[in-house]
């Protein structure tokens, strides 16, 4: 994939999200503590966020940067991505990044983290989730819980359980499966 159409993708994304809320530049860049110039270079396709800067325009945007991300790709109804693939985010390097493998606005979201995670960042997703560790160890906080989890673990998650995870190996490779935020949950099943 070209690195050009996926910076397009995530601008529009957060601009499309921004002029739906009919907010300005100034009140998300004032929201998320990043600047004026650097949002607007991010919406006109110039400057490509990092994870970290992307789930900071998210919560000014009262969304989740895995809804972002699934907003920037047209949903296909058959999508191959490559192991060689580079679909993840400014920021990372090849020991670290956070590498999308379901692209579009589908009901689940999976992405591939390989190294190192903000661990200070808590989660709290409203629909399920499921971290498997593919290699390495992770350790995962959960409802005051702390799970250490290795090469084969998996972890669910209830849709939401504010939870909080970080590599604690530096091969760590996580992936996390995750309910579409746009899907309603039910009780007594989903649809």
């Amino acid at each position: 994939m070209d690195e050009h159409k996926e910076t397009l993708r995530v601008g529009s994304a957060v601009r499309r999200r921004r002029r739906q809320l009919e907010l300005t530049l100034a009140v998300v860049a004032g929201r998320s503590g990043l600047s004026v110039p650097f949002l607007s270079q991010v919406e006109n396709e110039r400057a490509r966020p990092s994870m970290r800067s992307l789930e900071r325009v998210a919560d000014a945007l009262g969304t989740t940067a895995v809804e972002l991300l699934a907003a920037a790709d047209p949903a296909c109804t058959v999508d191959v991505v490559r192991a060689d693939d580079q679909v993840s985010l400014a920021g990372g390097t090849p020991e670290t990044h956070v590498r999308d493998l379901v692209r579009g606005h589908h009901q689940l979201h999976v992405f591939e983290y390989v190294g190192d995670h903000d661990e200070g960042r808590e989660f709290q997703h409203r629909n399920d989730e499921l971290m498997y560790v593919i290699g390495g160890s992770v350790e995962v906080e959960a409802e005051g819980r702390a799970y250490r989890l290795g090469r084969g673990d998996s972890l669910y998650l209830t849709g939401g359980v504010r939870h909080r995870w970080r590599a604690t190996a530096v091969d760590a490779r996580v992936l996390v499966v995750a309910v579409g935020e746009h899907i309603e949950a039910v009780d007594g099943g989903r649809h």
